[in-house]
């Protein structure tokens, strides 16, 4: 890509980013066009579809959380490592608004252009929850599809303006249940 459209493309970004934080995965893509500065045929051309903006803008923070997972994995206790691990895919997921129903969908649909990145992200939670389960210190009743949903509705918790005081609670008590082993 040429210098220029790649800063074009990054700007885009950037502007798409900040957008999506403010009014949630359905933002307007002409709003977006419009706080960038270029024309809608412009956004199209750099992204075709709102699913390409969208994975274009989450593939580095799904990508941080599975390479933090593999890191996790050898630095800290299998718990510890899942309940840091669940944390971040919180915080990442809540910077854009309603973007966990087009996660669950997309894991379900290879042809999406977030299938890749979900279906990374989602392994590397199942990958940590598996050895937390190994070392009897999670439930073995739970598998991957599982501590993603789980995921998920924390992540939606945390949307939700009158639960926002309660979102660190109600995230303990899921991750308890969680690490807590089935009688």
């Amino acid at each position: 890509m040429r210098a220029d459209a790649r800063k074009n493309h990054d700007h885009l970004l950037a502007v798409a980013g900040a957008v999506i934080t403010e009014h949630g995965v359905d933002a307007s893509l002409r709003d977006i066009a419009r706080r960038a500065e270029v024309g809608l045929a412009t956004l199209i051309r750099h992204f075709p579809t709102r699913e390409a903006l969208l994975e274009a803008l989450l593939r580095t923070s799904f990508d941080e959380l599975a390479v933090k997972a593999a890191v996790l994995e050898t630095s800290k206790d299998p718990d510890d490592a899942l309940r840091s691990w669940l944390r971040d895919f919180v915080a990442c997921t809540h910077n854009y608004r309603g973007v966990v129903a087009l996660m669950v969908t997309a894991i379900q649909d290879p042809q999406s252009a977030l299938h890749a990145s979900c279906v990374a992200m989602r392994a590397a939670g199942t990958q940590l929850l598996t050895r937390a389960q190994a070392q009897g210190l999670a439930r073995t009743d739970i598998d991957g599809t599982d501590l993603f949903a789980l995921a998920g509705s924390l992540a939606w918790l945390s949307d939700q303006p009158s639960l926002a005081a309660r979102t660190d609670h109600l995230f303990d008590v899921v991750v308890s249940a969680i690490l807590r082993p089935g009688e």
